[in-house]
């Protein structure tokens, strides 16, 4: 899989700090909450930092989300439960999720992978 145009590919082949995502996400243009900091194989890897609200569609890859900074909701599927640094949040593909009223400071990791549709459980 490729990144998306409007990504950021981190230079470092082995990994990014939090400090060059959000260095990524302030410079790719206005409106864009991500970026794409890091790839291999299957894997791609963005940090996501929204402004007020989340407004994210559906994936069509499951993804993990490892909070960085910050607290509040998040909604996956039918449930909405707290969230807050360090914690881990999984999202099947196709499944509508979103954060809601996260602190002003609030960025996450963000890893796609696998195949389209996403793994078989």
């Amino acid at each position: 899989m490729k990144p998306e145009k409007n990504f950021t590919i981190s230079r470092n082949k082995r990994g990014a700090s939090i400090a060059d995502a959000l260095e990524a996400v302030s410079k790719i243009r206005e409106g864009i909450p991500s970026a794409f900091v890091f790839e291999h194989g299957s894997l791609q890897v963005k940090m996501y930092q929204p402004s007020k609200q989340d407004a994210q569609k559906p994936h069509t890859r499951d993804e993990i989300y490892l909070i960085a900074r910050g607290s509040g909701w998040f909604v996956n599927g039918a449930e909405r439960h707290a969230f807050q640094i360090g914690d881990l949040l999984f999202v099947p593909a196709g499944v509508t999720h979103r954060f809601e009223e996260f602190s002003g400071d609030f960025c996450t990791w963000v890893m796609f992978y696998g195949p389209e549709g996403g793994e078989a459980a």
